[in-house]
Parts: structure tokens; C-alpha cells; sequence
């Protein structure tokens, strides 16, 4: 599969101590692992000149006290405070300054953000998505991608997750509905 490197970004979504750290109050193993084929997959791209761009969930403590029926911190508890450790980026994926960071706080990182002006803004139509979790923000901002018109790619092997099964389902479902799904080895950036 090839990309135009001007017209592509590497999107990595919530790839923070919160979730990928054993320390993280919602580790998954699963997204530690995928780490370091993130970070081959991201020194490819942008010595192509690809953007890069990192999202970051990032919540203010009282962000859910109103809430009718949205409420993270009744399904996840407490996670990613804003200005906390969890909260900041692995530090094996170090953000460059040329680097967009997107912070959002839901599940999708078009909701409430710049994040699609930023994109038009660059010409940007390519969407490659890596990161965490599968069956959550991953999917649910990169079907929000797809119905925004850019082309959503997960690359399966730079995706974490909870369980295997949950990353299946989401890739099958990303196929099927609003997507195409790739191996980091099936893209080239040329």
C-alpha cells in the first residue's frame, strides 16, 4: 500500500502511561507491547515526511460531575488526569516538536477538537492509526475519520488492546464498515 507522505498522517492515539505502563491504572499489556513497532512505524513515516500526530485522553477531575449519562470515570475510574504522570506520552515515543498533539476527552479525538481543521488545513487525507485501545478510541476516532471522508488504515500489528478478541472485532469491524486494515510491513511511504 502506498501513501504520498504530503497527504498522510501517522496517527497515534493514547499511547500514555495511564494505559501502556504497568503502573498505569488501566494498563493492558497488550498496549505496552505494541510500543515498539509504533515507534518503527513512526521513524518510517516522518523520515518520509508523513505528519505525525499523537492524541492524548486527558481528563480535568471534575469533567463527569454534571454528566447525564457520559460518565468515563463510572465505567474506567479515575484515569488520566489532566497534568498527571498517566496522563503524559511513554516516553518511548518521544513527541517531537514537529509533531500535532490532539488532547481530547472522549473516545474519539474529533469530538470537541481542532483535530479535523488541522487535517484540512495540510491537505491531509490519509489517515494511518496505531495505538490504544483497539475496541475503544481507536476505533471510535478512526470511524469518525471515515465518516468525515479522510481514509482510515489501522495497521493491526501497532494496535494494543485488553484482550486479542477485542482487537479482532475491532479490525473486523473497521474492514467492513468504514476502513481498510494493513500490517505496518504493507505500507510504504513514497
Amino acid at each position: 500500500m502506498n501513501l504520498e507522505p504530503e497527504q498522510t498522517a501517522v496517527v497515534v492515539v493514547d499511547m500514555q502511561n495511564g494505559f501502556c505502563h504497568p503502573d498505569g491504572s488501566l494498563y493492558a499489556p497488550g498496549s505496552e507491547d505494541v510500543i515498539d513497532p509504533i515507534g518503527d512505524l513512526v521513524a518510517r513515516a516522518d523520515a518520509a515526511g508523513a505528519s505525525i500526530v499523537y492524541t492524548r485522553d486527558v481528563h480535568p477531575p471534575e469533567q463527569f460531575e454534571d454528566a447525564y449519562y457520559y460518565d468515563e470515570f463510572e465505567q474506567w475510574g479515575e484515569h488520566v488526569l489532566e497534568g498527571s504522570w498517566e496522563a503524559e506520552v511513554v516516553e518511548e515515543l518521544p513527541v517531537e516538536d514537529a509533531d500535532h498533539v490532539v488532547e481530547k476527552h472522549t473516545y474519539d479525538a474529533f469530538q470537541k477538537t481542532e483535530f479535523e481543521g488541522w487535517l484540512n488545513a495540510r491537505g491531509i487525507r490519509d489517515l494511518v492509526f496505531c495505538g490504544t485501545l483497539a475496541n475503544v478510541c481507536v476505533l471510535h476516532t478512526a470511524g469518525s475519520a471515515g465518516l468525515r471522508d479522510f481514509r482510515p488504515i489501522l495497521v493491526e500489528d501497532c494496535i494494543g488492546y485488553i484482550e486479542e478478541d477485542h482487537r479482532e472485532y475491532a479490525l473486523d469491524h473497521a474492514d467492513w464498515l468504514f476502513g481498510e486494515v494493513a500490517t505496518s510491513d504493507d505500507l510504504a511511504f513514497a
